[in-house]
């Protein structure tokens, strides 16, 4: 099945760039209505094949394969109950990004125009324990319109329209948190302006076509 094997190749992806460790994260899409594919428990991502793609509804009930849907589905069913647009979720400890939101250094503010139109805002989520409903109260004061978010004190979370756009998301995530904490002990972040971002909106759907919601712009 196309969807599995792309579940299987993104897994990889993530293992090979150092997002999770041992047996962390968990990848889903968006099967159906109802159903959503999602990674099982406990196995490397980097380990990944077709049989450990688990099939569960939006209970979190298993409805196809063998073994246990991971503990963090909860997270990516509000993700799909609450977005229409969202099909994919990719939740991981990219080390940068998870450093940031443990250190309660933030990442939610302008400094560089492709993350302001990319990735929108970047909200840091109050520390829940993992596995519990906590997790999804955390996420939901920015999940009808943030893409990614930070966890304190775990990690960091990706939406999309396909696994390739999460996983995108995820990488620029990642990026910019490192380039945050490099210019952190340089010792000065410059911030984009009101007047620059007011321009750089206003460019944003005349020459780029990307439509932004007014909820996840810093102005």
């Amino acid at each position: 099945m196309l969807f599995r094997k792309e579940l299987v190749k993104y897994c990889h992806k993530v293992y090979e760039k150092g997002f999770v460790a041992g047996t962390d994260g968990n990848l889903s899409i968006r099967f159906s209505e109802n159903v959503v594919l999602i990674t099982r428990s406990a196995i490397s991502k980097g380990d990944v094949t077709e049989d450990d793609i688990l099939a569960g509804d939006f209970n979190g009930s298993p409805v196809y394969g063998k073994g246990k849907i991971s503990t963090e589905v909860k997270i990516h069913i509000e993700a799909y109950k609450k977005r229409e647009d969202v099909k994919s979720v990719i939740h991981c400890h990219p080390v940068y990004a998870t450093s940031c939101a443990t250190a309660g250094l933030s990442l939610d503010m302008p400094v560089f125009p492709e993350i302001v139109l990319s990735l929108g805002r970047v909200p840091l989520c109050e520390y829940a324990t993992p596995s519990t409903p906590g997790l999804v109260e955390s996420m939901l004061p920015y999940i009808e319109f943030a893409n990614v978010f930070l966890l304190k004190n775990h990690g960091a979370v990706a939406f999309g329209k396909n696994l390739k756009e999460a996983f995108y998301r995820m990488e620029k995530l990642e990026h910019y948190a490192k380039s945050v904490f490099l210019m952190n002990q340089i010792g000065k972040i410059e911030r984009i302006t009101n007047e620059k971002l007011k321009e750089l909106y206003s460019l944003a759907e005349k020459s780029y076509g990307i439509k932004l919601d007014k909820r996840n712009m810093y102005i």
